[in-house]
C-alpha cells in the first residue's frame, strides 16, 4: 500500500485505540472536579442528585466548575466512543489483511492489546456518564455491579487470550522475538491493559455495600492487577536492557512514560480496595498511610516522566511527530501520561495533603497545586485535538509512519 494516503489514519494500526483511550481518560479528569469539589455525603462518589444540589446551592465558582465538568465529560465521552466504534470497525477489516498477519508474527503483536485496553476504559467512561447524568441511578447501582464485573471479566479474558497467543508463540519458538526491536517500553502495553481491567473491577469494592459483591471485586481486581504488575516488571527489565544496548526506538519513544498511567490505575485500584475493606470488612487505613502511598506513586511517575521527556527531546520526537509533518499512531501514547498525572495529582492533593491537614481545602496553596493538575489536563486536551487533526484530517502532505 502506498505510504502517501488521503490521511494518515487510513493506514490503520491497532495503536489508534489509544486515541479512544486518551479521550476516555480526559473524561475522567473532568470527573475529578465533581469527585473532590461537590459534596456527596454518605457516598464514595457524587451522583446526579448531589451535583444538582451543589449547583442549586453553590456559588458562581462551584456552578462554573460543575458546568465545565459536565460539559467536559460529555464532550470527551462522545469523542471516546466515536473513536472506539471507528477503531472496532477498522480493526475487523484490518484482521483480514496481510498487514495483520505480519503484525501478529512480530514483536508488534502486543499492539493488539490496545483494543481490550480501550474497551475497559469504555466501561469506566460509561459508569461515569451514568453517575453524572442519570437521575436515580444510585437506587439500582447494586444490581449493576455484577454486570460491570462480568464485563470486566470478559475484557480481562480477552486480554489474557491475546497475551497467551503472543507468549505461546515467542516462548515456544526460538528466534521469533527480535530482541533488537525490544528497545522501548512498547511491550508494557499488555500490562497496561490488565491493570485497566483491574481498576474497573475494583470499583464495586469501593461503592458496594454488599460484602459478597465487594469481596468478588477485591479478588478479581487483585488477580488482574498483579498479573499486570508481574508482566510489567518482566517486560520493563528486558526492555531496559535492550535500550541500553541499542538505544530507544524513535517511533516508540513515548512508551517510556507508560509507567505513569500504569501507576495511576494501580494506585486508584489500591485506594478502591482499601475503601472496600473499610466499608465491608472493617479493615481501616490511616490517612497518613494514603499520603505516603500516593507520594511514592507520584515520585516514581515524575521520574519516568522526566526520563521520557529527556529521551524524546534529544531524539527530536516532538519536532517531527507532534509539531512537524511526520505522523505515527504511537504519538497517542503521549496523551496517557499527562492524563494520568492530572488524575493522580488530584488524588495526592485531596486524599493525601488535604486529608492530613497539610493543605487546607480551597486555600491559595490548594489552588496553586490544583492548577498543576489542571495544566496537565488542558495540555492533553490540546494534544488530543492536535493529534486528531494530524491523523484524521486530510493534510496536503504527510507520511504515515508505523510504530514499531
Amino acid at each position: 500500500m502506498s505510504q502517501h494516503l488521503a490521511r494518515p489514519a487510513d493506514r490503520y494500526s491497532p495503536l489508534y485505540f489509544l486515541a479512544a483511550l486518551g479521550a476516555g481518560g480526559l473524561a475522567v479528569t473532568f470527573f475529578m472536579f465533581l469527585l473532590f469539589w461537590v459534596p456527596h455525603p454518605g457516598r464514595p462518589v457524587p451522583i446526579f442528585e448531589d451535583i444538582m444540589a451543589a449547583f442549586a446551592t453553590g456559588g458562581p465558582a462551584l456552578q462554573t466548575a460543575i458546568v465545565v465538568a459536565m460539559a467536559g465529560i460529555a464532550a470527551m465521552a462522545f469523542l471516546h466512543f466515536k473513536s472506539l466504534f471507528w477503531n472496532l470497525s477498522q480493526y475487523r477489516a484490518f484482521k483480514r489483511t496481510p498487514a495483520y498477519q505480519d503484525l501478529a508474527n512480530s514483536n508488534g503483536e502486543t499492539q493488539l492489546l490496545a483494543m481490550p485496553l480501550a474497551l475497559a476504559m469504555a466501561v469506566n467512561a460509561g459508569f461515569i456518564l451514568g453517575l453524572v447524568f442519570v437521575p436515580g441511578l444510585w437506587g439500582i447501582v447494586e444490581y449493576l455491579f455484577p454486570f460491570a464485573m462480568v464485563a470486566f471479566l470478559a475484557i480481562g479474558i480477552l486480554a489474557l487470550r491475546m497475551i497467551g497467543d503472543f507468549l505461546g508463540r515467542v516462548l515456544t519458538k526460538g528466534g521469533v522475538f527480535d530482541v533488537t526491536a525490544h528497545n522501548s517500553f512498547a511491550q508494557l502495553l499488555p500490562a497496561f491493559s490488565l491493570t485497566m481491567v483491574a481498576v474497573g473491577f475494583a470499583a464495586p469494592a469501593a461503592m458496594s455495600t454488599t460484602p459478597l459483591i465487594a469481596g468478588i471485586s477485591l479478588i478479581g481486581s487483585t488477580f488482574f492487577g498483579f498479573a499486570g504488575i508481574l508482566y510489567a516488571v518482566v517486560a520493563a527489565v528486558t526492555a531496559f536492557n535492550s535500550m541500553l544496548h541499542y538505544g530507544t526506538a524513535r517511533e516508540s519513544g513515548p512508551t517510556l512514560m507508560i509507567v505513569v498511567p500504569l501507576l495511576t490505575v494501580l494506585g486508584i485500584m489500591f485506594l478502591r480496595q482499601s475503601h472496600g475493606l473499610h466499608v465491608s470488612f472493617d479493615a481501616h487505613t490511616a490517612a497518613a498511610d494514603n499520603l505516603v502511598f500516593l507520594t511514592r506513586i507520584v515520585a516514581v511517575q515524575v521520574i519516568f516522566l522526566l526520563l521520557g521527556l529527556l529521551v524524546l527531546r534529544r531524539q527530536g520526537y516532538f519536532a517531527d511527530f507532534v509539531f512537524g509533518s511526520k505522523t505515527s499512531p504511537g504519538s497517542y501514547a503521549l496523551v496517557c501520561p499527562g492524563v494520568a498525572m492530572s488524575v493522580m495529582l488530584q488524588f495526592w492533593i485531596n486524599k493525601g495533603l488535604v486529608a492530613n491537614a497539610l493543605v487546607a481545602k480551597f486555600s491559595t496553596g490548594y489552588w496553586v497545586l490544583t492548577a498543576v493538575a489542571i495544566a496537565f489536563q488542558v495540555a492533553m486536551i490540546v494534544l488530543v485535538l492536535r493529534l486528531n487533526r494530524q491523523h484524521f484530517g486530510r493534510p496536503a502532505s504527510g507520511t504515515a509512519v508505523p510504530a514499531e
